[in-house]
Order: structure tokens, then sequence, then C-alpha cells
């Protein structure tokens, strides 16, 4: 049997506290189907004498991660610090530039720093991995740079933040308040203190970001997607969407169009009968689009520490069984420096249904005059219908709800600027985009 893989890990928390745990009590058979063993031999965090309910004995303590990653004497570095400057950053590039093999669940890390690390991994005949860092324990990444190799991606879309999915499905089953079930989210850890970077979509874009690159072998381009949390989303919002036949799910989607890469987040309303609708609570799920393979769609948990320890571990097994000289797989699938320039397409030509909520005065000639607007516009309406409470004052505003056949979105825009000029509209209007997919 060969020498044993010595690993560094950099960080203890919730998913490096798992890691440790899987791999002591599976050592042997790890060494069995790897054909190595798999030992920790380094450790650091940022408390030395926190109890994480596992056995550190005889494993060498680092103060810092970069000294870990450079002078460790170790093969691999798992990187499980998060965030995107250092100490991460310092180590990964550390350990990258020293020829150590890393292994990361850090998706803020990739889309902020991705090709330039992918560059220096290259250089110095490392492997980078970050299986664990889009969808938790769903194998997206290995299907998108290795199994769908020869594919042709058309698009790649998914629910990707488990928070958002549970307050979603809370809204709905039990009928409460984004703001109720956000306390709730946080109550039992799904959710941060400071819940922002998941409810305002920018998680989703990070990982979107990463599955972008791997599917049209682009340069990260976190910066350039289109970007919409679920902070506006309404009780209201929710109940509709069920009396029309649809679910309100947050999505990132990724999509190959004429005029470049569309890259967006957003509430989006989905059939009731797809399967993509029936994925509720922390678990996440990944769709590729593909022109040999098909509809390709993956559904499971996406956070939680023993879900993400797996998906590490499977990029540390992987490189346990490679051997010395073999041809390492990209970290984006190709070369750094093959990937193609980020082309962006532009928002206002995206073509899809919308949902369009309205709240406006009660007065004559209110409902017609928004029908006239969206024809005025060139949007047929699949539906229009206005919803008032039974016994409701006369003078409290009425609500109007809108389904448009397939449009474009500047379109749908600039109705909604026509709409706010005639003077009757309560509030801002509520526009969510409706997916239909070939087949979920």
């Amino acid at each position: 049997m060969a020498d044993a893989l010595k690993i560094g890990i950099a960080g203890l928390g919730t998913v490096g506290a798992s890691l440790v745990r899987i791999l002591q009590d599976r050592h042997e058979t790890l060494a069995t189907t790897c054909g190595r063993a798999i030992e920790i031999t380094a450790v650091t965090a940022r408390d030395r004498s926190k109890d994480r309910g596992v056995d550190l004995a005889g494993i060498t303590w680092f103060d810092d991660a970069v000294s870990l990653a450079s002078q460790g004497g170790i093969d691999v570095f798992v990187e499980l610090m998060g965030g995107t400057g250092d100490p991460a950053y310092a180590s990964v590039k550390a350990a990258l530039t020293h020829g150590v093999h890393v292994v990361t669940a850090n998706k803020a890390l990739l889309a902020a720093h991705g090709i330039e690390l992918a560059e220096i991994a290259e250089k110095h005949g490392a492997l980078l991995n970050y299986e664990a860092a889009v969808a938790g324990g769903i194998p997206v990444i290995k299907a998108l740079r290795e199994s769908m190799t020869g594919n042709t991606i058309s698009r790649v879309y998914g629910i990707m933040n488990g928070t958002c999915n549970y307050i979603l499905t809370k809204m709905e089953k039990e009928g409460l308040s984004f703001e109720a079930c956000l306390k709730e989210a946080q109550r039992l850890g799904y959710a941060e203190a400071d819940p922002a970077f998941d409810i305002e979509g920018n998680d989703t874009a990070h990982k979107l970001s990463i599955l972008t690159s791997l599917a049209f072998g682009t340069a990260i381009a976190a910066d350039d997607i289109y970007l919409e949390g679920i902070t506006n989303i309404s009780i209201e919002d929710i109940q509709a969407a069920a009396d029309l036949g649809y679910r309100i799910k947050l999505l990132g989607v990724a999509q190959r169009t004429e005029s470049g890469i569309e890259q967006r987040v957003h509430p989006t309303m989905v059939p009731h009968d797809t399967v993509i609708a029936q994925v509720d609570g922390v678990t996440n799920a990944v769709a590729i689009e593909s022109d040999i393979l098909g509809e390709l769609l993956m559904v499971g948990p996406g956070a939680g520490g023993d879900a993400t320890a797996s998906a590490v571990l499977g990029d540390i097994a992987d490189i346990a069984k490679s051997r010395p000289g073999a041809q390492h797989v990209p970290a984006f699938g190709r070369p750094a420096n093959a990937l193609l320039p980020y082309k962006r397409a532009r928002m206002q030509s995206h073509e899809g249904g919308y949902f369009i909520r309205l709240k406006v005065v009660d007065r004559t000639g209110v409902f017609a005059n928004v029908a006239k607007q969206m024809a005025d516009n060139d949007i047929s309406l699949e539906s229009i219908m206005q919803h008032s409470k039974h016994y409701a004052d006369p003078a409290e505003p009425k609500t109007i709800i809108l389904v448009t056949h397939a449009t474009f979105e500047a379109s749908v825009r600039k109705a909604i600027v026509s709409i706010k000029a005639e003077g009757y509209l309560v509030g801002e209007p509520q526009v969510i985009r409706i997916e239909r997919p070939k087949a979920w």
C-alpha cells in the first residue's frame, strides 16, 4: 500500500469537526477504498481550547493557517475557514505555491479569486478541488468538470441556498410572514444572525458564478449577475402563486443566449407539479440541460456538517486515489488560460412569462387601463384578475394580479413605468419571473 496521504485542516467548525470524526471513524475503510491511508497530521483554528467533540491528540497544532499550508509537511491542505480575504486566501495561495493540493468549501473565495488560484495550481502541479463549495453534498462540480465532458450545456440552474428555501417553504405551508419565518430559521441555525448574505441572494450568486464557469468555459464573473433576494416576497405573493398553480423558489439561473451568457438570481414562480417545486426546506437542487445527456436534476442536502464534510471527503479521496505523475483535472474543467472572457447577456433581453401584482386605488377604469398598458407594450396576458377581500372597505386599495405569456423584460418594465405615471398605484408593484422548463 502507498504511503499515507497527510492532510492538514484549517477551520474546526461544524464542517471541520465532522470531517475529523468521519476520517477517524472510517480510517480502515477509506484506506481500503483509496489504496492508501488518509491521516490528519495537522490542524489550525481560532480557539485551541474549545471542545469540538473530536479527539485531536497526536495531531500537530499550528497557530496560523499560512504556516500550516506552507510548513506543515502535508500533502493536502483543507480550507474550511471561509471568507474572501486572509487567512483563507493567503493560506490557499501558499499551499498551492508549495505544490500542496487544496480542498476547500469556500465559494466566496473561489468567486473572488478562483481563476488566479487555478493558475497557481496548474503552475505548481497541485489540485484545487471544491465540490463542497456549491450545493453541499450534491456532486454537481464533478458532474460538470468530469462526467459531462463533451456535452454542450445550454443551461444550469437550481435552488442553491437552504436558508431561502426554508423560509419560502415555511411561508407557504404555515401562512407566516417573511419576518416570522426568518426568525425561526435563525433560531434553528439555518440563518445567520446577520442573514443578508443569504436572503439578498449573494450566496446563491457566488455558487452560480462557479457553475457558470464550469458549464460554459468562461472566466468567473460573480459581479455580472442580475440579483434579487427574497426580502420583498410577501405572504400575499405566496398565496397568489398557489392559487395560480405555482410555488415561489429563489433560483440561480445561467444560460447561453445569442447575446452572451445570462446569469441571474431572483425569486421565480415554478409550476406546482414540477420536481423542483417539490424541493422543500433546506434541501438544494441543481439542474443541467445539455445536448447529449439531455436534462439532469440532482437533489440533496445543501448544507450541514455531515453533508458538506461528505463532499470534502470525496475530494480528498480523489486525491488519495490519484498517482504521482497522473494528469490533473484543471480546476474549472480546462486550463485557466483557455477559459473564455465572460460576455454578459443583457437582462433586458430576457424572454419569459411574468407574474405582476399591483395594488391600486378603487376607481372606475383602472382595471381596463392596466390591460391597455399591457397591450400597448405588446404584452399578451394569460390571465388578469382582481383580488378583493369580502366585505372590504371600498376605500381600501384593490389588488390586480396579471400573468403574462412569454415576453421581454424590457416590455414589462416599460409597461410598469407607464402604469406608475397614471397615478392610481399604491406602493411598488411586484414582478416575479415565471420559469416553465421543458421537463422538471
